[in-house]
């Protein structure tokens, strides 16, 4: 497992944004007015606008998102271990993604890009 993202939600990108830039002293590597997205080593950080999530959409959630070369091994080892995968895995427009929480129960974000299995 790879530290992948660290995702932010607010109501503030360009603010978060300023700040950031500042902190990493870098611009993003991708940039539009609902998202922004930072290289931090092999890492990306996403600031993203906070929205009201359509049914059956994610909710935006700050979270951690570790890669994985096979997401349906890593959800069947985690179920092994007694752990919960609050949404199981399924294919997005970003990629392939799972979900559980950590015991204070922080969003944690498992994913393996579509037809990219590491």
């Amino acid at each position: 497992m790879e530290l992948n993202e660290v995702a932010h939600f607010t109501n503030d990108v360009a603010g978060m944004s300023r700040f950031y830039r500042q902190l990493l002293d870098t611009e993003p590597i991708a940039e539009s007015p609902g998202m922004t997205i930072f290289a931090v080593g092999r890492s990306r950080i996403l600031i993203h606008r906070t929205y009201v999530p359509a049914d059956g959409e994610l909710s935006p959630e700050d979270h951690i998102a570790f890669a994985v070369p096979d997401l349906d091994a890593a959800c069947r080892r985690l179920t092994q271990q007694a752990l919960t995968v609050e949404i199981p895995p399924n294919d997005y427009d970003w990629g392939r993604a799972a979900y559980l929480r950590d015991p204070d129960g922080h969003l944690i974000e498992l994913s393996q890009s579509i037809g990219n299995p590491e």
